[in-house]
């Protein structure tokens, strides 16, 4: 297999700033203000209390969604690199933040007014939260996994009500990107489906064929928007990477992307330029190239072994890699505040 020995030496580059991304997290969780909130406001006596009140785990980084993000990349870090961070500290914070009674709260907070606003962003970033406890082996995860059975009853109800009404995607680069949510949720689904409940899978699975399964010669070509952090055209394939079996995929690809080997669309082979790191927007684009790193890499891994397309895709991989890593930590808050998620999704 030539063509995946040209892949970079990922866990290495991950072992090699993954204490400076834990720090990152640590620093965020507890970082209160500034603070963006999703509030509708129904009357003029409707005023909010301050996010810590409604959510009392996820309340910092600045949103709940980067919230989370930072919490699942520090269980991640403690699951893949748990000798290369500081994982006394971690587990410290983790154990403090991952009660019951908050989670509790946490699973009000969705099912209400929260939870309306992060559709399906924030939901699927939340699921893979619960998966990577639940997935992992150890007594401080067993009972944080063990706390946040609510708040993983209320998502999955949540994912279950929206998608048999959602008769069309969202195909954008921002939050409400359907495929990159549904994606986020898979390996959590695929679990619950493994002890009995297969609703939430089914649910995406079907959901993903409706939508994606006849997509062909996608225009790439048109992309990126000026505020996108995710790319419509790979997101999308790297869920049909995950829904679909190996030659199906490989046929889908095809005819979704058919000149990846000559790297065309070139937009989707080219990093963005990011002119202000501090401009919160246009700061998107370093997580535009970070999360395409990501599409490449997991397109890669997914074609059949000799498959002509997986150089062009890997050579994809390590340029946008080598555009957003240098910025995930040091940069302006715009971007730390929830780059380091992607570098962590990237690199393990």
């Amino acid at each position: 297999m030539p063509d995946r020995d040209l892949a970079p030496d990922w866990n290495r580059m991950l072992r090699a700033e993954a204490a400076a991304y834990a720090d990152v997290a640590l620093v965020n969780i507890a970082r209160e203000f500034p603070v963006m909130d999703f509030y509708v406001w129904n009357g003029p006596d409707d005023v909010p209390g301050l996010p810590r009140d409604a959510t009392p785990v996820f309340y910092g980084s600045f949103d709940w969604h980067s919230c989370v993000e930072m919490h699942w990349l520090l269980v991640r870090l403690l699951r893949v690199a748990g000798d290369a961070v500081p994982a006394s500290a971690i587990k410290t914070l983790l154990n403090q933040q991952f009660t019951a009674a908050g989670l509790a709260a946490e699973a009000v907070a969705v099912a209400g007014r929260t939870g309306a606003g992060q559709r399906p962003y924030g939901w699927g970033w939340a699921l893979s939260l619960v998966h990577e406890t639940s997935a992992w082996d150890d007594p401080d995860a067993r009972r944080w996994s063990a706390a946040m059975a609510p708040f993983a009853e209320a998502l999955t109800e949540r994912f279950l009500r929206w998608l048999p009404k959602a008769t069309y995607p969202v195909r954008h680069g921002l939050h409400p990107n359907s495929a990159f949510g549904m994606s986020r949720a898979l390996p959590y689904a695929a679990q619950r489906a493994r002890a009995g409940d297969a609703a939430l899978l089914d649910a995406i699975t079907a959901k993903a064929r409706a939508w994606f399964g006849a997509d062909t010669d996608y225009p790439g070509r048109y992309e990126p928007s000026g505020h996108d952090f995710l790319s419509p055209a790979l997101t999308e394939a790297e869920l049909m990477a995950r829904v679909l079996p190996q030659a199906e995929f490989s046929g889908w690809l095809e005819r979704f992307l058919p000149a990846v080997v000559a790297g065309e669309p070139a937009a989707l082979f080219t990093p963005a330029v990011v002119s202000d790191s501090s401009d919160g927007q246009i700061a998107h684009l370093h997580g535009l190239n970070a999360s395409r790193a990501w599409c490449w890499r997991r397109i890669a891994d997914s074609l059949p072994a000799g498959d002509s397309r997986i150089g062009p895709a890997l050579a994809a991989a390590s340029r946008h890699a080598d555009a957003s890593l240098p910025h995930v930590v040091g940069d302006d808050y715009a971007v730390e505040h929830w780059l380091a998620c992607y570098a962590v999704l990237l690199l393990s």
